[in-house]
């Protein structure tokens, strides 16, 4: 934006830009704006063993950790969250190129010449593979960091209703052996890489627990928003990286995701 607020301006980025963060990057894929991986020799050198096949998501995520050794998540749950699904990222993105550049260079041809709707039915995959890869991703990443701080959890068990939520903590026997109200030992927390108007589906989540969490990676939600969750007793759990895009007031309400983790563990006294 024009510093009198009355157009936006455009300039060319150098060499010398500060690199996108997490919540830059998420806005530009959202606005379907593609951006340049760095090192991406390594990162062909990482994905060079699945050819042009995509792989399990799982699989994807346990070489996106491995392949950051540095990265400690007993250390700092959010910075290593963040790097995780940062990483896998780039990984996903540079073997997508790979495949889909494979296949339009294929072309798209059938008996009748031209196979439009063929193209058009890739293209929806490809689109709709990146959005499911990111939340089994997601849940992923969150699954490892929990077990590095050795938090007792399962995920996508049934609840009521045949209800799934994200993660249930401790355990599923647990949770049905509780009284109707629930007790101070369970939690839940629901993954999202993008909230939207999505996170009501959290609230209908195992009726045992009263308070529901619910991790994001979507910057700046607006303020009518989270205050919603607030009256619906939803705790929102945002990583650090991204807390800098939402109001100094709503930083005030918003979790860490070590917070998250600090107060889960405190109700697991027993857990060795």
């Amino acid at each position: 934006m024009h510093p009198d607020g009355e157009s936006f301006v455009s300039r060319e980025f150098s060499d010398n830009e500060p690199e996108l963060d997490f919540a830059a990057r998420f806005i530009l894929d959202e606005i379907g704006i593609e951006f340049e991986e760095p090192e991406a020799d390594k990162l062909d050198s990482l994905i060079e063993r699945f050819g042009t096949t995509f792989p399990k998501t799982s699989e994807f995520s346990d070489l996106a950790r491995l392949s950051l050794p540095e990265v400690n998540a007993e250390d700092d749950p959010d910075t290593a969250l963040v790097a995780w699904l940062d990483h896998e990222e780039a990984l996903f993105r540079r073997l997508e190129r790979k495949i889909v550049s494979s296949r339009i260079e294929a072309g798209f041809v059938n008996d009748e010449g031209t196979d439009v709707d063929g193209f058009i039915s890739y293209s929806l995959s490809v689109q709709n593979r990146r959005k499911s890869r990111m939340g089994y991703s997601l849940e992923n990443h969150l699954a490892a960091v929990f077990r590095a701080h050795h938090i007792r959890h399962v995920r996508g068990v049934v609840t009521e209703h045949n209800h799934k939520p994200d993660f249930l903590f401790p355990d599923l026997a647990t949770y049905r052996t509780a009284a109707p109200e629930g007790d101070c030992h369970l939690r839940m927390l629901g993954a999202k890489s993008s909230c939207k108007d999505r996170w009501r589906q959290v609230l209908a989540e195992a009726e045992k627990i009263s308070r529901k969490h619910l991790l994001t990676l979507e910057p700046g939600i607006s303020e009518p928003q989270t205050n919603q969750m607030k009256a619906a007793s939803l705790q929102l759990v945002v990583p650090q990286a991204i807390h800098h895009s939402y109001t100094s007031t709503q930083q005030q309400w918003l979790w860490t995701l070590s917070a998250f983790i600090e107060d889960t563990r405190a109700r697991q006294p027993n857990f060795q």
